[in-house]
């Protein structure tokens, strides 16, 4: 009787211990994501100054603006992790357009506020993409571990399951974005 309660004692102490790292690893994804979110509500909120600082001297390059402002929308409407990943694509192409036409405007480029955001903005590029490999690493720790024994019967049974990695789509759009006027 004394050998079954140790037993069962042991296996409730293994139990416990599985679930609260598991519950710690969910979590850490989940501040990992809450940190690229931080990342991505900055660059959304220095897109419309750049927009609007470029928008006085690219009178004729209206298209390219209006694509900036709707990937910029939808990078912000984005629900899902791969949602989020393809809206962020498409939000770093246009931006990527957006800097090659202003290449064209002498004056555009030595704006300070042009530069000023610009530095802005490069700084959080950098910031966001410090923050997907963080989310990515703890993604992977906490897939690991679901799927190891014997953490994973104990995963199964509490309904732990995969998180999506925040991956890009092609390796043009691995690179951070060239943002320099010089």
């Amino acid at each position: 009787m004394i050998v079954f309660l140790i037993v069962v004692i042991i296996v409730v102490v293994m139990v416990t211990g599985l679930y609260n790292t598991l519950v710690k690893l969910k979590k850490r994804c989940e501040n990992g994501w809450a940190q690229i979110d931080v990342q991505l509500k900055r660059r959304y909120d220095l897109i419309p100054n750049l927009v609007e600082t470029a928008k006085g001297y690219m009178k004729h390059e209206r298209e390219v603006l209006e694509n900036v402002t709707k990937a910029r929308q939808q990078a912000i409407d984005a629900s899902s992790v791969k949602d989020q990943a393809a809206a962020e694509n498409m939000l770093t192409s246009t931006l990527r357009t957006l800097f090659a036409v202003a290449e064209s405007y002498p004056d555009l480029k030595a704006n300070t506020n042009m530069l000023a955001v610009q530095e802005e903005l490069v700084s959080t590029e950098n910031k966001i993409s410090f923050a997907r490999q963080h989310f990515n690493d703890t993604v992977m720790a906490y897939n690991t571990k679901i799927e190891v024994f014997p953490s994973n019967i104990i995963a199964g049974m509490f309904n732990f399951v995969e998180r999506e990695f925040f991956e890009l789509e092609n390796e043009a759009e691995k690179e951070v974005p060239k943002v320099s006027f010089e």
